[in-house]
C-alpha cells in the first residue's frame, strides 16, 4: 500500500515514517517545501501524480499561544489546509487520515472523553483543528480522525525536552491540568492499529492520566505544583482533556519511561 504523509518533517512524522516501512508501507514523505497544503492546485497536483492509497495528515500550525495571536495563519493550515487535502482525497478514493488534537473539549467533564462527546474548543488552536475534523467529514467518506493529546518525540520542541532542559533547577509547573502525555512513537502504532477498523474517530494517546504537574515528576525534575492562574498563558487550556483510547496505547508511565531511556 502506498501512504503519502504531510509534515513528514515534523516530530510525528519522523517517527511515523520509518514505523510505516517497517510495516511495508511505501511511503511518500511530503513537506511544506515539497506540498504546501495551502495551495490546493498542489494538493491537487501531488496526490494526483502520486495517486496514495491512505494519505496522512500530520502538516498543521501547532503553536496553541500563537494561534491566539494569529488565527489567520493557524485557520489557513488547519482548516484550509485539512480540507485541501480532504476534497483530493475524496476525488482519487484514497483514504485520509486526519490526526487531530484533545484540544477540540472544553476541561468540562470529569470522565474520559469518548470519541461521541461533542467538541467545543476554548482556544483558536482547538477551534481551527475542529474546522479541520469537519471538513474531513464533509467531504470524505473513508477517513479516520485521530485525537492525540499531550505530543512529545525526539524530533521536536514538547513538554519532555523543555523539563529536561532546565537541568536541576526548580521550575513550577501547572498541577491543575490534567491529560494523557503521548509518546509520538505511540501514536504512529495507535494509528497503525486503526487502520482496519471501522472509519469514523479514534481517540490514540497514552494509557491512564497526569496532572503537567505529575508528568514533570515522573519525567524527574525538580517541580513545584502551581495553579493555572499562577502561570497564565494567551490560549486557555482545558483542565481535564483525557481521553478513552479504547486500549491503543499503553500506559503514559511505561512509554515514558521507554522513551528516556532512549535519550538519556
Amino acid at each position: 500500500m502506498k501512504v503519502l504523509v504531510t509534515g513528514a518533517d515534523g516530530m510525528l512524522g519522523q517517527d511515523l515514517c520509518p514505523v510505516l516501512e517497517d510495516e511495508g508501507y511505501f511511503v511518500v514523505e511530503t513537506n511544506k517545501s515539497s506540498l504546501d497544503v495551502t495551495d490546493f492546485n498542489a494538493v491537487e497536483r501531488v496526490l494526483s501524480r502520486e495517486k496514495p492509497d491512505l494519505v496522512i495528515h500530520c502538516a498543521a500550525y501547532t503553536d496553541v499561544d500563537g494561534a491566539e495571536a494569529d488565527l489567520k495563519t493557524a485557520e489557513t493550515v488547519n482548516a484550509a489546509g485539512t480540507e485541501n487535502a480532504a476534497k483530493v482525497c475524496a476525488k482519487l478514493g484514497a483514504v485520509m487520515v486526519y490526526i487531530s488534537t484533545d484540544y477540540v473539549f472544553d476541561g468540562e467533564k470529569t470522565e474520559p472523553y469518548t470519541p461521541e462527546d461533542t467538541p467545543n474548543p476554548l482556544n483558536n488552536y482547538g477551534l481551527t483543528k475542529l474546522k479541520g475534523e469537519e471538513a474531513v467529514k464533509k467531504y470524505c467518506e473513508k477517513y479516520y480522525i485521530v485525537r492525540t493529546s499531550w505530543l512529545y518525540g525526539h524530533y521536536g520542541k514538547n513538554f519532555v525536552e523543555t523539563m529536561l532542559s532546565y537541568d536541576g533547577d526548580v521550575i513550577r509547573v501547572v498541577d491543575d491540568q490534567t491529560g494523557c502525555p503521548t509518546w509520538t512513537v505511540e501514536l504512529a502504532n495507535g494509528i497503525l492499529k486503526i487502520l482496519d477498523k471501522p472509519y469514523g474517530i479514534y481517540h490514540i494517546c497514552g494509557s491512564g492520566q497526569t496532572s503537567r504537574y505529575g508528568f514533570a515528576k515522573e519525567i524527574g525534575v525538580n517541580a513545584l505544583p502551581c495553579s493555572t492562574e499562577d502561570f497564565p498563558r494567551p490560549a486557555k487550556r482545558p483542565k481535564y482533556s483525557v481521553m478513552d483510547n479504547g486500549g491503543t496505547c499503553q500506559n503514559w508511565k511505561s512509554a515514558l519511561k521507554d522513551y528516556l531511556a532512549l535519550i538519556i
